[in-house]
């Protein structure tokens, strides 16, 4: 179901860009992109089309030809043949990163290193030591560093937040976080699938270590109690689901995870829509359930159910919330809410919601914790590699 998802935003996005476009201020944030990918559009491009101080003015591939191809479609200024000429490039001043996983980390690097700021694709890095290595560059050169965790910046999930620390329902005794994607909807080729780009489905479904540490307002577990993978019949590294139960220190809350890049549907042909990706969190007099918390712009709800009398009430924001304010609009997607907050901070002005590098350092770790318990291991980044083969 997160495919759908992506395409859905896809759509999504392209209307708004089209029918809400900014004309650009002067002093607007030139960005580049590394890389091509799918996710763009959604992600970057639109949302920048919306906003009067961001404008796309670069994109690099590793083939100058398709870097054309994509500048030609989108309208960007400049096309480059490698990720180093668009770094090199004096006129841009930050950089959207949607590399593969595995690769996060050495181009990050490299772009701070060439005086760029970084919106970063999650998941940040391949692990928490490179996490951290590109967090200490970004503070030694005073530039801003943001993990792309888009879902945090919605109105929806500050809602769950506020709710869920009120008080009104009691302790949390529970989370349980999930996520899914049908069997056979991303092909073997994609980068998911590739152990040395860092792929996986707790790599790619990251969301569900976010959004539990998230609503519970947690850093490293002091316990990984369990974590289960279901390795990949055609390369017994990667896992295609995971699922894990998380514990910290004097805290009675069980919280588990699960990721299933390889879900089947049922009866073969039927998709699962109610395990598009959502968290349920049970308090000691109620259960608050999330539906759709990576995307809630296109869709969500947000159901409290009264454990002493079964009563259900529902909500559901698009914008406003306890920290936007009157400042958004009910069509902006999590990438837009992403992307106002980026660009708040670039400007000097106070982004209404932020995700701080000790967070995402947090998450990592989290993640390779994860992965050492499964029996998998933690993965590694082209930097690392690059390190490795040079002591070798």
């Amino acid at each position: 179901m997160a495919m759908a998802l992506q395409i859905s935003t896809f759509l999504h996005q392209y209307i708004y860009g089209t029918t809400h476009a900014a004309p650009k201020s002067p002093n607007a944030i030139r960005f580049g992109i590394l890389s091509t990918a799918m996710i763009n559009p959604a992600a970057m491009i639109r949302p920048a089309e919306t906003h009067p101080e961001v404008e796309i003015t670069a994109i690099a591939s590793r083939d100058l030809p398709s870097a054309k191809k994509y500048a030609a479609k989108y309208r960007i200024k400049n096309a480059y043949g490698s990720y180093d000429e668009l770094l090199g490039d004096p006129t841009i001043q930050a950089v959207y990163i949607s590399l593969p996983n595995g690769m996060h980390g050495e181009w990050a690097e490299r772009a701070l290193n060439a005086g760029k700021h970084v919106l970063l694709e999650k998941p940040l890095t391949a692990n928490a030591s490179e996490a951290r290595r590109i967090f200490e560059i970004a503070s030694a050169k005073n530039l801003v560093l943001l993990e792309a965790f888009h879902w945090q910046f919605h109105p929806a999930a500050h809602v769950v937040h506020s709710l869920v620390h009120s008080g009104r329902y009691g302790q949390v005794m529970r989370t349980y976080a999930r996520m899914t994607t049908p069997a056979k909807s991303i092909p073997k080729s994609d980068i998911r699938w590739k152990y040395d780009l860092a792929g996986g489905s707790l790599m790619d479904m990251a969301y569900v270590v976010s959004a539990t540490r998230y609503f519970l307002d947690k850093g490293v577990p002091t316990q990984i109690v369990s974590a289960k993978a279901r390795r990949s019949p055609e390369d017994g590294r990667i896992d295609e689901a995971m699922e894990a139960e998380l514990r910290w220190e004097n805290d009675e809350v069980k919280s588990k995870i699960y990721a299933d890049m390889k879900r089947g549907n049922v009866a073969i042909v039927v998709p699962r829509v109610w395990e598009l990706p959502s968290i349920e969190i049970e308090c000691e007099d109620a259960v608050i359930y999330f539906y759709n918390f990576m995307m809630p712009h296109l869709y969500h709800h947000i159901q409290v159910t009264d454990k002493k009398t079964g009563h259900k009430t529902t909500q559901k924001h698009y914008n406003w919330g306890p920290k936007w304010g009157v400042n958004s609009e009910p069509w902006w997607s999590t990438y837009r809410y992403q992307l106002e907050a980026f660009a708040d901070r670039l400007q000097g002005r106070q982004p209404a919601h932020w995700i701080d590098p000790q967070d995402s350092i947090d998450e990592m770790q989290t993640i390779d914790m994860i992965y050492e318990k499964s029996g998998l291991g933690i993965r590694h980044g082209t930097s690392e590699k690059t390190i490795i083969a040079g002591k070798q």
